[in-house]
């Protein structure tokens, strides 16, 4: 053997010279990861998160709560904004504003009263 990488090594000769040694054989098998036989379950992964959303433990993730309250900030915007675009929603606020502008006039009566009395 040389160090010199542009040199092919010459084959083995026997079977003997072309088994890897063995602490050469350890390390490989270190580093290949163990295959499950197929058909059984392969072991969850711990502290990895689920599909579902929660964690091995069952404590929901911070993805899965953060997808769950947008989605429901996104309901409740799209709900009053339909809501607004209905007839019945448009008399609704029509009445709100009918009503919030009586209120000024009758607090500006009272307190014209109160000043002026």
């Amino acid at each position: 053997m040389t160090d010199d990488p542009t040199r092919a090594e010459p084959p083995a000769e026997n079977a003997e010279d072309a088994s890897p040694a063995p602490e050469q054989a350890g390390t490989a098998a270190a580093i290949t990861p163990a295959v499950p036989e197929p058909g059984l379950p392969v072991p969850p992964v711990p502290g990895v998160e689920n599909p579902t959303g929660y964690t091995d433990a069952g404590v929901p993730t911070l993805d899965y709560v953060r997808d769950k309250i947008e989605g429901r900030w996104a309901t409740s915007l799209g709900t009053a904004e339909l809501a607004g675009e209905t007839e019945a929603g448009r008399s609704i606020a029509e009445q709100e504003a009918e009503r919030e502008k009586k209120a000024k006039e009758k607090l500006d009566e009272i307190r014209r009263s109160l000043g002026g009395g």
